[in-house]
């Protein structure tokens, strides 16, 4: 791909890096963002296009590697291969150079067969020693996240709108399957699932799409359907968006282009050439589509998956964009913060607790009103609390789901809920945040000391802050519902020298929210410097 477009409110020269470190190769795109009179005299000076800008690729890499295939079959990674993998960003180390970049200017992400592997964190070290790139490990869902962004792109000014139809995102890789559910543009679901062709290969020892691999697909896929069924059924989905090298293979031979960006391939073609694949060797699908032998060897198999997850619906078509993931940490990085976007993102991040909420039957009112409340006094604190939108997103999740764990037993819910949420997905948050969620769970009651918890004491002291005032805001609002009532429609909050005072405006008995109160408002008062007053 020579140029993508986006849209940014400053135009940036200098060229920008983004290496990826996947279950089957380690990838790297350098780009140069061009200048707002580069960028116009570029695309022909279009009218109306003023804060558009482009970018070229400058150089790229694709180094096969064996990750996956490894941490896929013995849940290790060898040490040659990790030798290997510090060799190859050695020399992307050399080709930043010649770029005038250092390796902390390039963003470096690892996908599914690092995250798994349990020496993670030393290789993770080991490439700093040894290259001084960082490694960040991203989880499934913000890879979901990553995609959307970079597929949203490359929708723009062509004849489809996202916003017409109901569409789902897939993307099949080596470790993981990722799914991202659109109704009218707007996320409504997402999913990472520990299904890819590399992963699938090695756990049942046998490469290509034989029966006992198809029975296995078929039957993961029919699983993750009897999941999904909720989610689909409220979805009239138009189109897939299939994303990676295989439908971009297959658009290539019998998909036609809708866009620049932009291919579409009707669903019996696509089921035809997958079909047609099968009979290919690994050395013939090396030789006609100009591939390493590690992407030749999934071929087979990766189309089956591919075709088995299509049949989850009616779809007609399937839209293949040029992009990857890689480019959506492009965009990510060089593009101004979309507010629209973001919101989009924390509204699915609500969405998300909510359908975990009903998952487990739990009290939607109590929850909803705890949020509510929680979200009130947090935007009363917000001018000394130094917390930011995103950790009132945290919030608004954790008061949802504090009582979670009531499902599995009343008795110590607060411990099952702080399990639910840790061992939960949520579209948008990776697993630092999510711990700091079911660590809000865990304190809740107030019955227990953060600062006693080894796993609390182990987390960054920024972390460690940001759970200490939520949970004692979520404490505060969870006492003034004690009785799961919701009896104070109307609150007040304000703040005189050292009281925070709450006001209900009504005349109901408040003896067991003045109780209550007086059993949770000791965090509160530790760590916001307020005692709590109920008028």
């Amino acid at each position: 791909m020579a140029r993508k477009k986006i849209e940014t409110q400053k135009a940036r020269a200098k060229p920008e890096a983004v290496i990826e470190i996947a279950s089957t190769g380690v990838r790297l795109s350098i780009v140069e963002v061009l200048s707002q009179e580069n960028a116009d005299e570029d695309s022909g000076g279009k009218a109306g296009n003023a804060r558009s800008v482009s970018w070229n690729t400058l150089d790229r890499s694709d180094t096969p590697i064996t990750f996956g295939a490894e941490i896929f079959a013995t849940g290790e990674i060898k040490q040659s291969s990790i030798s290997q993998c510090i060799q190859i960003l050695a020399r992307y180390k050399e080709q930043l150079a010649a770029w005038g970049l250092a390796p902390q200017d390039a963003t470096v992400i690892a996908t599914s067969a690092l995250r798994e592997s349990q020496d993670r964190d030393s290789i993770v070290d080991r490439i700093f020693v040894r290259t001084g790139f960082v490694v960040r490990i991203i989880d499934g869902i913000e890879e979901s996240r990553l995609m959307y962004i970079a597929v949203r792109e490359c929708f723009k000014n062509s004849p489809i709108n996202l916003a017409d139809d109901d569409f789902i995102i897939l993307e099949a890789g080596g470790g993981t399957t990722e799914l991202t559910f659109l109704k009218k543009g707007s996320i409504v679901g997402a999913h990472s699932f520990r299904l890819g062709a590399a992963r699938v290969e090695r756990r049942l020892g046998q490469m290509g799409a034989t029966d006992t691999t198809q029975r296995y697909v078929r039957q993961f896929i029919l699983n993750s359907k009897n999941s999904l069924n909720e989610e689909l059924k409220n979805l009239k989905v138009k189109s897939f968006i299939a994303v990676g090298k295989i439908p971009q293979i297959a658009a290539l031979y019998v998909g036609k282009p809708v866009s620049t960006f932009l291919w579409e391939i009707p669903r019996e073609k696509f089921f035809e050439f997958a079909n047609e694949i099968q009979n290919y060797s690994v050395e013939e699908c090396m030789a006609r589509f100009k591939i390493s032998y590690n992407d030749a060897a999934q071929m087979h198999t990766g189309f089956f998956i591919y075709e088995t997850f299509f049949e989850l619906s009616d779809a007609k078509t399937i839209i293949v964009p040029e992009t990857n993931l890689r480019e959506g940490v492009l965009i990510s990085k060089i593009d101004s913060p979309d507010e629209e976007l973001q919101q989009e993102f924390y509204k699915q991040i609500s969405a998300g607790a909510l359908n975990l909420l009903r998952k487990y039957h739990g009290d939607e009112n109590h929850a909803s009103y705890v949020a509510k409340t929680s979200l009130e006094i947090f935007d009363e604190l917000k001018d000394e609390s130094a917390l930011d939108k995103h950790a009132r997103v945290l919030l608004e999740v954790a008061a949802m789901l504090h009582d979670i764990g009531i499902f599995v037993r009343m008795e110590n819910h607060h411990l099952h809920s702080a399990y639910i949420i840790s061992n939960s997905e949520f579209f948008g948050l990776g697993k630092n945040e999510i711990t700091i969620i079911s660590e809000i769970a865990k304190y809740h009651r107030g019955n227990a000391n953060p600062q006693d918890d080894e796993l609390f004491q182990m987390l960054p002291r920024a972390e460690r802050m940001m759970i200490l005032k939520l949970t004692s805001i979520i404490q505060i609002a969870d006492a003034l519902d004690r009785g799961h009532m919701q009896k104070f429609e109307h609150l007040k909050f304000s703040r005189q020298k050292d009281s925070f005072i709450i006001d209900t405006g009504n005349r109901h008995n408040t003896v067991l929210e003045r109780r209550a109160l007086g059993e949770k408002g000791e965090m509160f008062e530790s760590v916001f410097g307020y005692k709590v007053i109920l008028n």
